[in-house]
């Protein structure tokens, strides 16, 4: 058993996981992300949600974060307060949570648990999880070894960044047909294809709920595939990899 915190925009989530089956022991608790989301604030919250899970001291803790983390500290940040860059997670936490806790990016939490838990289980060699939303979050992950904070969404393509034309919120601001937005879909994952030449595509986000609208569509040499834990894989994938980080 393991305790994740997947950390968003509007909500801070968590749960705790069973790690034999990647499904919550017990409910999900939520608290809206503060209005300003310094990261002292947060921490409060993250503290919360472990008071109202009554996490024991003995469970590792993850947290997933939307930015990037190098070697524990948070280098930029996009999605909350501009106060996180140059922040050490880890010590962050330590420091409110009273405990050592394992940080890693959101999106590399979600490809975590679709290899451990998901589409992606037991499948060997080079996987790529991509995330649909509002951009493009991406983990690659190598015979169940993660390579962090890949940036596959910022892939310079075209003259464009790929996100700003593929991600599944630009097929809605411009109101794109699946068909259109297919095409887009079929010009980044024919390139990403070509630069890593991956034995599996995952694909995740909420859009990957009406999967069978697009994939289809897409011609590429390497199956690509909907991602199966879609809201729960943030917790799973961090509560994954804080127990893989104990017993390391």
């Amino acid at each position: 058993m393991a305790c994740g915190i997947d950390i968003g925009g509007s909500g801070v989530k968590s749960a705790l996981v069973d790690l034999t089956t990647g499904t919550f022991i017990g409910e999900r608790v939520r608290i809206d992300t503060p209005e300003e989301a310094t990261p002292e604030a947060v921490a409060g919250v993250c503290r919360q949600l472990l008071e109202q899970l009554q996490v024991g001291d003995d469970v590792p803790v993850g947290v997933a974060l939307p930015a990037p983390i190098v070697h524990g500290t948070v280098p930029f940040m996009a999605n909350l307060d501009k106060s996180w860059t140059g922040v050490n997670l880890t010590e962050l936490m330590r420091e409110h949570l009273g405990r050592p806790v394992t940080g890693l990016n959101d999106a590399d939490a979600a490809g975590l648990a679709e290899v451990a838990f998901g589409a992606a289980k037991d499948v060997p060699g080079t996987i790529i999880v991509t995330t649909l939303g509002t951009g493009i979050g991406s983990a690659v992950i190598v015979d169940g070894t993660l390579v962090p904070n890949t940036e596959l969404g910022h892939l310079e393509i075209d003259g464009y960044d790929a996100e700003s034309q593929a991600s599944a919120g630009q097929r809605t601001a411009q109101d794109l047909s699946w068909k259109k937005w297919a095409k887009r879909l079929q010009r980044y994952y024919a390139h990403v294809e070509m630069l890593f030449s991956p034995d599996l595509f995952v694909v995740g986000g909420g859009v990957s709920r009406k999967h069978e609208k697009y994939l289809p569509l897409l011609d590429l040499k390497t199956p690509i595939v909907p991602a199966q834990l879609l809201n729960t894989a943030g917790i799973v994938g961090a509560a994954y990899q804080a127990s893989r980080t104990r017993t390391s």
